[in-house]
């Protein structure tokens, strides 16, 4: 119990920095809507990415694991289809730039922007994994 609501936390934490760090996410019902996505986007993610994964299994093995990224968009499509009041609509990250490093302002439509959102929340969430630990 205690490993599926850790896991609760942080998907939904990893979901709410997320619409910090790029816009084109969208709770229209606000916190209520955030924790609510965080319930089915873990069981998505608990449940239906292993058989996601088993099926794109020879394609992941072709691309050397690239695939991975694309069975979290998958995830994230059907946590879109299921949630009505969770929109996304494209990934703008606005660019970041500082003394030693300067990062690019991107912009993806479509199925771009759910392997960008997917690849982001998936770097959130093993960062927030490994820092749990």
């Amino acid at each position: 119990m205690k490993k599926i609501l850790r896991h609760y936390i942080i998907v939904t934490y990893a979901l709410w920095l997320t619409t910090k760090i790029a816009s084109g996410i969208f709770f229209e019902n606000g916190t209520r809507t955030l924790l609510f996505t965080g319930v089915v986007f873990m069981g998505a993610s608990l449940l239906a990415k292993p058989v996601i994964n088993i099926l794109l299994l020879p394609l992941n093995l072709v691309t050397f694991g690239f695939f991975r990224w694309v069975s979290s968009a998958i995830v994230l499509y059907l946590v879109t289809l299921v949630v009505p009041a969770f929109k996304l609509i494209s990934f703008n990250f606005p660019g970041y730039t500082s003394k030693w490093i300067e990062l690019p302002v991107i912009n993806f439509q479509g199925f771009l922007a759910y392997i960008a959102f997917a690849f982001l929340i998936s770097l959130l969430t093993s960062f927030l994994f490994w820092l749990m630990k």
